[in-house]
């Protein structure tokens, strides 16, 4: 099967259960397991599995397969494996305590997510993830403003 419309598949199986903060990662060239990573965060036990639920349905009418599902029971950290893409939807808590994001972050792939009003609000951020844009830290005037404006020992 084709892995973008795959990763769209599953993408939108996410998205129609109001999945937060879902990122995309190739991992082409860190495993030959499986070629896509995608971690999302959920709300509560019951959004976990229905997310998981969404991802397992979403992926067998498109006529893929599930290969297993894990951690159904806590529901904390619930995991899909499709084959070629492995979804991690953790609670937030979860999520922050193993950063998977820093284990596959190495090439995050960009993608195209549903329009910005029917996407949900997160709640620990002032602003929603957009994946067409990386943050990085400012640099030029701004870096320079912001380290000039903390204080010293010579301006307290």
């Amino acid at each position: 099967m084709d892995i973008t419309k795959l990763q769209r598949a599953v993408v939108d199986a996410l998205e129609d259960v109001k999945a937060q903060d879902i990122r995309v990662f190739n991992t082409t060239e860190m495993t030959s397991l499986f070629d896509r990573v995608i971690i999302a965060s959920a709300t509560s036990n019951r959004q976990t599995r229905a997310l998981a639920s969404s991802v397992a349905e979403k992926v067998k009418a498109i006529g893929g397969n599930v290969i297993a599902t894990e951690g159904e029971e806590t529901g904390e950290w619930v995991l899909v494996d499709v084959g070629d893409i492995v979804v991690h939807i953790m609670q937030p808590a979860i999520r922050a305590y193993y950063n998977l994001e820093e284990v596959w972050g190495g090439k995050p792939v960009r993608m195209k997510l549903a329009p910005e009003s029917t996407r949900p609000a997160v709640a620990t951020s002032d602003v929603a993830f957009d994946p067409m844009i990386t943050t990085e830290e400012p640099t030029g005037r701004r870096a320079a403003s912001r380290a000039s404006s903390r204080p010293t020992r010579s301006n307290r």
